[in-house]
């Protein structure tokens, strides 16, 4: 999961509720103070937030972009049933295609962009809505994600994660990732407590039903570049991820990028999420792509 480096909205930035014709959704919103050179629409990956995408608000605002970052169904604050169908990648994509149809009315051109498993989610909306018509999006990006299934070792952990979803609870899911992160030896960052706190409230949020589809189609996920690539003949693409990456290996999503025709960039000194590891480069180059 993404952790944001801090929790405070930027003056420019406010938390409210998104209504579409397929439900509410979570989202935190920022405003420029100057012109609108234009809008962009930002999904979060597996088990994160809108939250992930916090510290692009104010940078992305400053240049003229009216964003909005979501909680996908089952996510956070956005809630959801306990109905596999409302969660496979199709399903999610009509709540982008929702979400798109709401934000894209007053006319002003309206970017998307996917993080990790968002990036997919965002992919079958592509697809679809290029099965329809013209594409109502002005670019697509996708940062941190791959052209199918996660890499085997991610995968084998999320197996783990789908196997623990059918006998215990996420609090007591949680408490066993905190302890195999105690025992793994490996150096744990020292979070702010507030950050701390948002990431187990985070969690115990989230709609289990939603995470064992969502995770199941990771360890699974077909690879559907080519239909993508398909449908985009003259949309602006861009691929950005960090320089090290344990979902998809970073040369995979180049080779995604090669097939895609798409524009690349690699965030210096960034892992799986440089929309909050690395933001202001990160901000810089999604401005630069959009302009």
């Amino acid at each position: 999961m993404s952790t944001p480096p801090f929790l405070t909205l930027p003056g420019c930035a406010r938390a409210e509720r998104v209504v579409t014709a397929r439900g509410e959704f979570a989202a935190l919103r920022a405003e420029p103070a100057g012109p609108v050179r234009g809008s962009a629409l930002l999904v979060p990956g597996f088990s994160g937030s809108k939250e992930d995408f916090i510290a692009l608000l104010e940078p992305l605002a400053a240049a003229g972009y009216r964003v909005t970052a979501v909680d996908q169904r089952g996510q956070y604050q956005t809630g959801g049933p306990d109905d596999p169908a409302a969660y496979g990648v199709g399903s999610l994509g009509e709540d982008v295609r929702a979400l798109t149809g709401v934000l894209a009315a007053d006319g002003v051109p309206l970017h998307l962009l996917g993080h990790s498993f968002g990036g997919q989610v965002v992919r079958e909306a592509v697809i679809a809505a290029a099965a329809e018509g013209p594409l109502p999006w002005r670019s697509l990006t996708l940062v941190s994600t791959g052209p199918g299934a996660i890499d085997p070792a991610e995968a084998a952990r999320t197996g783990l994660l789908l196997d623990a979803l059918r006998g215990m609870d996420l609090e007591q899911i949680w408490q066993v990732m905190r302890q195999l992160e105690a025992q793994s030896g490996r150096p744990r960052p020292v979070l702010d407590p507030a950050v701390a706190e948002f990431l187990h409230r985070r969690w115990l949020a989230n709609v289990p039903r939603a995470l064992s589809v969502t995770g199941a189609h990771l360890v699974a996920a077909p690879d559907r570049v080519a239909e993508l690539a398909a449908v985009t003949a003259g949309l602006p693409l861009l691929v950005l991820s960090g320089v090290r990456d344990y979902a998809w290996p970073v040369p995979e999503q180049t080779a995604m990028a090669e097939r895609l025709g798409a524009r690349r960039v690699v965030v210096a000194d960034a892992g799986h999420s440089p929309n909050a590891e690395q933001p202001a480069a990160t901000a810089e180059a999604l401005a630069a792509f959009w302009a």
